[in-house]
């Protein structure tokens, strides 16, 4: 098993993405700390998992949130070697109708939770760590009527982050990377297309269609893969890196 004895922490880890990498490192051997802001889903998840798993119930958009997350870890007698930073919101909504509040809330979860848990968090991380930041293809690529200039944004700026802190890092051997998922069919991407009008569902869905070369939008699984890579030793030498898990959809 490649993750054996190591000890995870992914956040937003109740359900989408997030529950299957966790889901993925435990069956590579890991044990592993769930944090989200949904006692259901948590309990839920935790269910769902069994095996050697935490929940924490927690709003990473809050001081408070980060605090108590960095609390948990303080309780463990073992470092954490790997920190999903997976939490996120997306307002995907035109750019002169997003509002401060939605600005706020967005580069909250998608930049300031990051930034503030990791800087936090790196008194207890394993000397070899692994940081792996879930970012999108809205950093460097857009959907024709899909508006996501707060999105891509916060998503953009995540990715200068990574790279940043893979060279503030680096010497203190800690990797820095980031998976940037394609449209993947999680319960925040319906939640975002059910709110557009009939015509606009037609035409992102007639556009999904003709844009993936291996024709579908991804699933939660297909990102488990790469994660459980840059959480092992076989990723000893890869830091810095973005990497598009889109079924192809930005190599063209």
């Amino acid at each position: 098993m490649r993750l054996h004895n190591k000890r995870a922490l992914i956040t937003g880890g109740s359900d989408g993405i997030g529950l299957a990498i966790a889901e993925a490192f435990l069956r590579e051997g890991a044990d592993a700390l769930i944090v989200g802001r949904d006692t259901n889903k948590l309990d839920a998840a935790r269910k769902h998992l069994g095996g050697n798993v935490e929940t924490l119930s927690a709003d990473l958009a809050t001081s408070a949130g980060i605090a108590a997350v960095v609390e948990q870890e303080k309780k463990s007698a073992r470092p954490l070697d790997i920190l999903v930073n997976n939490a996120g919101v997306a307002f995907l909504v035109p750019f002169e109708t997003v509002s401060e509040e939605q600005f706020q809330q967005s580069f909250a979860l998608n930049v300031t939770a990051v930034f503030f848990l990791t800087q936090r968090l790196l008194p207890y991380l394993a000397a070899s760590a692994s940081v792996i930041n879930i970012s999108s293809y809205f950093a460097n690529k857009m959907i024709p009527n899909r508006p996501s200039s707060l999105y891509s944004l916060s998503k953009g700026a995540l990715n200068s982050l990574t790279k940043s802190l893979a060279f503030e890092l680096g010497p203190r051997g800690i990797r820095v990377n980031a998976i940037a998922p394609g449209t993947v069919d999680t319960a925040m991407r319906r939640k975002t297309v059910d709110n557009l009008p009939a015509e606009a569902k037609a035409e992102l869905k007639a556009y999904v269609e003709r844009s993936y070369p291996l024709g579908r939008i991804g699933r939660p699984d297909d990102l488990a893969g790469i994660a459980v890579y840059l959480a092992s030793e076989e990723a000893a030498w890869t830091s810095g890196g973005v990497f598009a898990i889109d079924g192809g959809y930005t190599a063209g």
